[in-house]
């Protein structure tokens, strides 16, 4: 078990990373060269295929245990009118993820993930992020690292995801301090503001902004002073992921927002971090360009609770099906060479 007791030990260990296994994703390179298909034209699959032989360390890969850990908290923010829905509808939704009742439990059984809800001191909101740190530094840290321990050694691939009326603000905030511009550039509709609800989004997020001047330049400090508990915890589960070396899919904007701080501090910490796809939040394509990543799907989709994560590994299992059960062109009897190299030899003889 991992305790991160201070900014400064947190720091370090998003700094030591450990990096992939080369050797397997060219193994897998390699088998895909003499699939029957023309070189490439699977795509993205087969870049899929080598990036989690790459974290994993095998080839070919394998998803025999996929984890989709869920985070739930409640933000102080969520008061000043920033949301469609009230605080309570996180426990509402938490009880119902309990029951199998919502979209992510139907996407990770279709999946074949085991699905994990954690919720986060739901009875004890971040304090409003406009008026003081949404969290103070020894509940953030306190809070990452639930979020690393909650990952298992064992996990082929995690999937991560989040539930928390007033989380779309803390993310837009988290983005604009890490990456420029106020409300007006990262605030989204989120779960469906009208025009006034919006306007109180972005005054929301311009206040602590200038509240929180002072520690901007600071990534951690960021994260612990707008963000919140859910946000935190998936901060600790993707950097436990990356020291472990298992792959990650992140979910939409919240999800995304919640390691951007991780970039901030180290530019190469998210290689093992898939992004699932691209959300209708306004913000998420803009943030998804400052990371370098590149999204998987686009269907306009701004639910969360990890259901774009839950997507994604459909694709994923769909990639590794065609690696490893397509034969190769000797096995299938079928010539690997175009036609022209054909035409070619045959006048030389």
């Amino acid at each position: 078990m991992t305790d991160f007791t201070s900014f400064s030990a947190l720091r370090s260990a998003c700094l030591d990373l450990p990096s992939g296994y080369p050797a397997a994703s060219a193994a897998v390179a390699q088998r895909e060269a003499v699939l029957t298909k023309p070189p490439g034209s699977l795509g993205r699959l087969e870049e899929l295929v080598g990036w989690l032989a790459h974290w994993q360390g095998h080839a070919p890969p394998r998803l025999q245990r996929v984890e989709i850990l869920v985070f739930a908290g409640n933000h102080g923010v969520a008061g000043r009118g920033v949301s469609a829905y009230p605080a309570a509808v996180t426990a509402q939704m938490v009880a119902n993820f309990a029951v199998g009742g919502a979209a992510i439990n139907q996407l990770a059984r279709t999946a074949g993930a085991q699905l994990r809800i954690i919720p986060l001191a739901l009875d004890r909101p971040t304090a409003d992020f406009t008026q003081a740190p949404a969290l103070a530094e020894e509940e953030f840290l306190a809070t990452v690292t639930e979020g690393y321990n909650a990952v298992s050694p064992a996990c082929d691939l995690l999937g991560l995801g989040e539930m928390g009326i007033g989380n779309t603000t803390a993310a837009a905030a988290i983005s604009a301090a890490l990456f420029g511009g106020g409300g007006a550039r990262w605030a989204g509709r989120g779960t469906g503001v009208d025009e006034e609800g919006l306007a109180r989004k972005r005054q929301a997020i311009d206040e602590a902004l200038a509240r929180h001047a002072a520690v901007l330049r600071e990534p951690l400090a960021v994260a612990a002073a707008l963000g919140g508990r859910e946000l935190a915890a998936i901060l600790g589960a993707t950097l436990a992921a990356r020291r472990r070396r298992i792959p990650v899919v992140l979910d939409g904007f919240v999800c995304t927002a919640a390691v951007a701080p991780l970039s901030k501090l180290r530019a190469d910490t998210l290689g093992h971090a898939l992004s699932s796809h691209v959300s209708a939040e306004a913000g998420h394509r803009m943030l998804l360009d400052e990371l370098g990543l590149r999204p998987l799907l686009d269907f306009d989709m701004r639910l969360g609770e990890a259901s774009g994560a839950a997507l994604a590994v459909l694709v994923l299992r769909a990639a590794l099906a065609c690696h490893t059960g397509m034969a190769t062109f000797a096995e299938a009897g079928v010539s690997d060479k175009p036609a022209a190299d054909d035409a070619t030899a045959a006048a030389a003889s």
